[in-house]
């Protein structure tokens, strides 16, 4: 019996060991995330008068849910991205109008997320406004969503002009019904931007910035934001109205990974 229980004393000694190890093993920590290199800031450091709506933290994006790697609604660029966007912004003040971001840095598991929801053909429960004249399967081949973004690489950001003063903008309803994004302005989800002839994130050809179809003061409109952001060293993408990349880019091969929050970048 004596040695009986010294054997279990042992077993219990050697088990508990093993468990102290596991808990000290650096594999069994959580890993610390990744914070964004001393290039990186927050926007509002360098400029607080731009306006910030950052879709992919709420559930009004394609996907209907928010985004992966979005943890607060904080606009992080590169430092030189961010300093343009303030000499816009600058300028567009003194005519009466502000700039709006809805997208900046954006993590690589955001990208991989938007990946996985488009092989998802079963979830389209945000067709109807982003891409009702897009069939699902096409979402790769005609370039809406691929495996890499440049917004990872920290110096494109998503945005649009709003006319002084702001008008508020009343939060999305999940389960609302849906209606496109190319519908007349006073009849799509409401944004107090200028009328650009589609909301943000559009996934259809009347999003290209020269589309033919759009005339009057929709196309004035794209021209002003275009017209503004090249003067100051951002490039558009011809088919996104809203999609600008300054160049040149401090991290032009880097795709990034630090998740949006205020504690990625130094100082917060």
């Amino acid at each position: 019996m004596t040695g009986m229980r010294t054997a279990l004393r042992a077993l219990a000694v050697t088990a508990a060991a093993l468990l102290a190890a596991t808990a000290l093993s650096p594999a069994a920590q959580a890993r610390p995330e990744p914070r964004a290199p001393e290039e990186f800031v927050a926007l509002r450091s360098v400029d607080p008068t731009i306006i910030q709506e950052m879709r992919y933290t709420t559930a009004h994006t394609f996907m209907g849910k928010r985004v992966d790697g979005y943890r607060q609604p904080v606009c992080i660029l590169t430092r030189p991205a961010a300093r343009a966007l303030h000499l816009a912004q600058k300028r567009l003040l003194r005519q009466g109008y502000s700039l709006k971001v809805y997208d900046c840095y954006r993590p690589q598991r955001a990208v991989d997320h938007f990946v996985r929801w488009a092989k998802d053909l079963d979830d389209q429960s945000m067709k109807g406004e982003f891409y009702p004249r897009v069939d699902k399967t096409r979402l790769f081949e005609d370039g809406y969503i691929a495996e890499k973004s440049g917004h990872s690489r920290g110096s494109t950001v998503d945005l649009t002009l709003v006319e002084l003063p702001a008008l508020p903008t009343r939060p999305y309803r999940p389960g609302e019904r849906p209606v496109p994004c190319f519908a007349p302005k006073g009849e799509r989800f409401p944004d107090n931007s200028l009328d650009m002839g589609t909301g943000y994130d559009c996934f259809d050809t009347l999003s290209h910035t020269d589309d033919p179809r759009v005339q009057g003061a929709q196309r004035a409109n794209r021209q002003f934001l275009k017209r503004t952001l090249t003067e100051v060293g951002f490039v558009n993408l011809p088919e996104e109205w809203w999609h600008f990349t300054f160049r040149p880019e401090p991290f032009p091969d880097t795709f990034f990974d630090f998740p949006v929050h205020r504690r990625s970048v130094a100082g917060h």
